[in-house]
């Protein structure tokens, strides 16, 4: 009897660390979209602040300020600039598009390439929400089927 109970023991403990390795990799995917949902609820609450060239506070943000502010309070530190983020992460296309990704935007032809940059908070459809800060309104969610923004985009990078 005692030798059957150990046996049973003995494959309970199999089973147990057979299944232990895929709880680990699916704790991950949940932590991806624990943080993604984190990140873009942070920085939806910024909404209303004004923008500020190089600012990073509640007083004033401006684009990059607001993408690098939203993943460092989650431990993510990512590069400071527009530049910068437009090199960083994996390029992919905007139909892949996930809430979390960063799209990038050319909005004057006085700058020589990537000016502005926006978090993806939605998509419903064929509509991609992002939020981002804009010298004449602050931070802000647009869609990239508006028409300023659907002309001004270039690409999209995912960082996480």
């Amino acid at each position: 009897m005692e030798n059957d109970t150990s046996f049973k023991n003995i494959i309970f403990s199999i089973v147990l660390l057979a299944i232990l390795p895929s709880c680990g990799s699916s704790k991950r995917a949940v932590s991806h979209s624990t943080d993604v949902k984190q990140i873009t609820d942070y920085a939806q609450s910024f909404i209303n602040t004004p923008y500020r060239y190089g600012g990073t506070t509640r007083r004033g943000m401006d684009c990059s300020g607001l993408i690098y502010q939203s993943f460092l309070k989650y431990g993510k530190e990512i590069p400071r600039t527009t530049k910068q983020l437009s090199g960083y992460g994996q390029k992919i296309k905007l139909k892949n598009t996930q809430i979390g990704d960063l799209l990038f935007f050319k909005t004057s032809k006085k700058w020589g390439g990537i000016n502005h940059v926006g978090l993806v908070t939605n998509i419903d459809g064929k509509y991609i929400e992002f939020i981002h800060s804009t010298t004449s309104r602050g931070v802000i969610v647009s869609k990239i089927n508006e028409k300023y923004w659907a002309q001004a985009y270039k690409f999209a990078r995912r960082i996480l």
